[in-house]
């Protein structure tokens, strides 16, 4: 094997590793910021217990796992391109590369979003983190399709019932949240 190639495969090898990583990081990070934001419905003193504790684990996460994963991703996503240029030309490749900005945005805001919860001037309530949470799924369906199916990208109807059971995934986390606290408030009242 030369050079290039055995270059290519670890660029290829750590590229994935840090995809799973900086993802595994985003998915849990918005589900802090929620139970962060229900903490402060609790009483007071039970509250600002649970809030400097998701306050620490949010930024552990964030700064020990999902930006170290974020930062190998990338950057063996740049030594694949170096050894691949010509990818840059491909339909696909420029569609992957719109979606991997729109997933830096999302996760700097992510960032934004626990700097707020830390000075509680959050305004996002739980339910909307939970939207916010399912933004990364999407995200993600739409690189590996991209990434397996290339410029052949599948429009049958297989592709719109995999989205369908993506979407149909995240409406069902919404109801299954509101369903869970209807049932809390029910049980609190009865109490």
């Amino acid at each position: 094997m030369n050079l290039t190639a055995e270059a290519y495969l670890w660029f290829k090898s750590l590229h994935i590793i840090g995809v799973v990583v900086w993802f595994a990081g985003l998915f849990y990070l918005v589900r802090l910021f929620i139970y962060h934001v229900e903490a402060m419905e609790l009483d007071p003193d039970l509250s600002k217990a649970f809030q400097e504790q998701y306050t620490l684990m949010e930024k552990r996460l964030a700064n020990i796992i999902t930006t170290p994963g974020m930062v190998i991703a990338v950057s063996m996503a740049i030594g694949l391109l170096t050894l691949q240029p010509s990818w840059l030309t491909q339909r696909w490749m420029q569609i992957k590369l719109i979606v991997v900005f729109a997933l830096l945005i999302y996760h700097f805001y992510c960032y934004r979003i626990m700097s707020q919860l830390e000075n509680n001037t959050c305004v996002w309530n739980g339910r909307q983190l939970r939207a916010l949470n399912e933004l990364p799924t999407l995200f993600l369906v739409l690189v590996v399709l991209l990434v397996v199916f290339k410029n052949q990208f599948p429009t049958s109807a297989a592709t719109w019932l995999l989205f369908g059971l993506v979407i149909f995934m995240a409406a069902s986390i919404q109801f299954y949240a509101k369903w869970r606290r209807e049932r809390a408030k029910k049980l609190k009242q009865s109490i």
